[in-house]
């Protein structure tokens, strides 16, 4: 083949980059990039490892100004348009006034517009006007009561919850745990449904549960992506989910299409001793295995799940 062919292709094309920071156990990075339309390339960092468990130490510890600077400083390289910091708890545990100062300390080093996770999700919030929420997350009581708190201080109400008390492997949680424990937070009245933490899986699930429970459903993923590509001046791409397309909300004429997503595929049958298939698919990485019990085995006194 004659190289000097390749002058011809005219490639390869411009893209616009988006620089995220995530905590050193974050492990969804390619249910970040289902989100993200073909010109936009995402340049991920992570934070240096320490040996705790998820928790609020922990993220404190991730969330600390110096440790974002240092990542901040490791993806300017790449001249990222935007900054976007990709965890939930990390960036709530300072509340408001902490969230702000993280987005001010990386736009300080990087020179350009920075979100946060729980930012963007009061962004998402005001966008759909949803100030009563249910809430889920992969969280012990703890954490999740923090979130709660960040979220009562911006003057949004969680009205029904539920959280796994998980502290290490949330990636590893099968979408059918979080589709259950979303079933039962938002069993009553509420504007939309969140659901908490960038490790925890969510982007096959969102069009189901929004067609089954008829409410908005967003997730820290797709919230942290969805400001970060406003910024660009561009869209999040998501089929049949709410957020990201504002006909797929309710009492849009395009709502009723979801009404084909709610009910799951029919499943073969399955044979003894075997577990159930909820119709959905794993999420990246696969199931969690026998060893590793993650899914919800029933309500806690407090609420929760474990």
């Amino acid at each position: 083949m004659d190289v000097t062919s390749f002058s011809t292709l005219g490639g390869p094309h411009p893209q616009r980059g988006v620089g995220v920071v995530a905590p050193f156990d974050f492990a969804l990075d390619r249910e970040l990039w289902r989100w993200v339309p073909d010109e936009v390339s995402l340049h991920l960092t992570r934070t240096p490892y320490v040996p705790v468990e998820v928790s609020l130490d922990l993220a404190r510890l991730v969330s600390e100004h110096e440790t974002l600077a240092e990542a901040v400083r490791a993806l300017t390289a790449a001249e990222p348009e935007v900054l976007a910091y990709a965890c939930t708890s990390g960036s709530f545990v300072g509340g408001i006034a902490g969230e702000r100062a993280m987005c001010e300390a990386m736009s300080r080093e990087g020179s350009v517009a920075s979100v946060t996770t729980s930012g963007a999700l009061l962004e998402a919030l005001d966008e759909l006007d949803a100030r009563r929420i249910a809430l889920v997350t992969p969280y012990t009581w703890s954490v999740t009561q923090s979130l709660e708190e960040y979220l009562a201080e911006a003057g949004v109400s969680v009205v029904g919850r539920a959280y796994l008390g998980l502290t290490r492997h949330i990636w590893k949680v099968p979408y059918r745990d979080v589709a259950d424990m979303a079933r039962q937070a938002a069993s009553g009245p509420v504007d939309a449904l969140f659901i908490s933490c960038t490790n925890l899986p969510t982007y096959d699930v969102i069009p189901q549960l929004e067609a089954e429970l008829r409410m908005p459903v967003i997730s820290a993923n797709q919230v942290t992506m969805w400001s970060s590509l406003r910024r660009l001046g561009t869209r999040a791409v998501g089929p049949y989910q709410a957020l990201v397309n504002a006909g797929a909300r309710p009492g849009t004429a395009d709502f009723g299409a979801l009404d084909a997503l709610a009910e799951p595929p029919v499943s073969p049958a399955v044979p003894p001793g075997a577990a159930p298939s909820d119709g959905l698919p794993d999420p990246p990485g696969g199931p969690a295995g026998p060893a590793e019990p993650t899914g919800p085995a029933g309500p806690t006194a407090e609420g929760g799940w474990t």
